[in-house]
């Protein structure tokens, strides 16, 4: 069941609960997810960012929703950190259902204008856009410092900011950030902007940086009102981890042989965010 990201989030909206957007990076990865997210009756965001459509090739995109079609779960297809304006036609023009467009490095101003260009042209086509105000950090773990700081949405602003561009979703910073923390790095979300946020803003917010988090604060912002989470960083993790494993037997070859075994573990982890994040059975719900 192909949707945008408006009506998708509009029932987790509802019934309180976080969809969770997976990144994948192949059709193998994709597979996993669908079968997944099919046998815990969950709804899906598959997200492809634009790093990763040039990985796999903006055909793919079609046999993607030619899959989603033909799945009983509500899903949709996502591009993550758009860019600008010309990677979010490339996706409308592929097949995408929804579009990320990220300004948040930019001034507020232009950061409203750019999304109002892409509200323009998405909305024509029925393509639900996410936009960012405020910055998720990033993580470097060879490193074990920050390499982008985290500047939080102010309430006040979020509320301007949707008035003004009509994103139909919002990406709030709140203290998550990008990848997988290094040792002796704790998050600590602040949960009471959230609060704060969500009593003044009424389209579904999102969650970056979802990955490595600790369970009971991604939980929590579940229950303050976040419907988005993205995954990214903890199932390439799983899969790849697994596939060094595997790759220990040299005499391996076939990506039949391969890949299942990574796909097992990428799915052990996507099942317990999908759990985590309370979307385990509400596809029943759409």
């Amino acid at each position: 069941m192909l949707m945008n990201m408006k009506d998708l989030l509009a029932v987790a909206n509802k019934n309180n609960f976080a969809v969770p957007a997976f990144n994948i990076s192949s059709y193998a990865m994709f597979n996993g997810i669908m079968a997944i997210c099919e046998e815990k009756n969950a709804p899906v965001i598959i997200a492809i960012h634009p790093d990763e459509l040039r990985h796999i090739g903006v055909d793919v995109v079609k046999a993607i929703r030619e899959r989603i079609f033909k799945s009983f779960i509500p899903a949709c297809i996502h591009l993550d950190h758009g860019a600008s304006f010309e990677q979010v036609m490339v996706a409308i023009q592929a097949g995408y259902t929804s579009v990320m467009i990220d300004g948040s490095a930019l001034p507020f101003e232009d950061n409203v204008k750019v999304c109002q260009k892409v509200v323009e042209a998405a909305h024509a086509a029925n393509v639900s856009v996410e936009g960012e105000l405020g910055t998720i950090g990033t993580t470097d773990s060879t490193s074990e410092a920050f390499s982008k700081a985290i500047i939080y949405t102010k309430p006040d602003d979020a509320v301007k900011f949707v008035e003004e561009t009509g994103v139909d979703t919002l990406a709030i910073a709140i203290g998550t950030s990008h990848g997988l923390y290094p040792a002796g790095m704790k998050p600590e979300l602040k949960l009471d902007i959230l609060k704060e946020i969500k009593a003044k803003v009424f389209i579904p917010l999102v969650l970056h940086g979802g990955s490595n988090n600790p369970d009971k604060e991604i939980g929590e912002s579940v229950t303050l009102g976040v419907n988005k989470i993205n995954i990214s960083s903890d199932i390439k993790d799983a899969y790849y981890k697994k596939m060094r494993e595997v790759l220990q037997n040299e005499a391996l070859r076939e990506p039949n042989e391969i890949e299942p075994p990574c796909m097992e573990a990428m799915k052990k982890v996507a099942a317990h965010k999908i759990e985590l994040f309370q979307a385990n059975g509400k596809a029943k719900l759409y």
